[in-house]
């Protein structure tokens, strides 16, 4: 079986589009929609990279990021984090929070598996 991706999205249009860019890539792709939720699916999901989104109903993605880097076992996670705003303060927040790359929609399928691939070696 393939990598697991956990994609934590709230756009339909984003998790479809990365869904099947990953999924025909051989990941197995796992999805979550809500903020407030996330890290309980984090914990049951176990992922090997997870895409996370910054604007999130519920909780942020930056706070989400700040508690998986907060748990010991998700500490070294790879997280790609997923924004409509590409400002290079919003890039700032996301390195402090520990993302390992980030992101600005739209992207082409290509970025995003580069990205992944680059994150998580096969």
């Amino acid at each position: 079986m393939g990598k697991t991706v956990l994609l934590i999205e709230d756009e339909q249009n984003i998790i479809e589009a990365v869904s099947f860019i990953l999924s025909r890539d051989g990941w197995e792709v796992k999805t979550h929609a809500n903020g407030q939720s996330a890290m309980e699916a984090v914990r049951a999901r176990e992922p090997d990279v997870v895409i996370l989104d910054v604007m999130l109903p519920g909780k942020s993605g930056f706070d989400i990021l700040s508690e998986i880097r907060a748990e010991a076992q998700f500490a070294s996670l790879p997280v790609l984090m997923l924004s409509a705003r590409g400002q290079a303060k919003d890039l700032e927040m996301a390195e402090r929070a520990g993302a390992n790359r980030y992101m600005t929609k739209p992207f082409s399928n290509a970025e995003v598996l580069d990205a992944v691939r680059a994150l998580v070696p096969t």
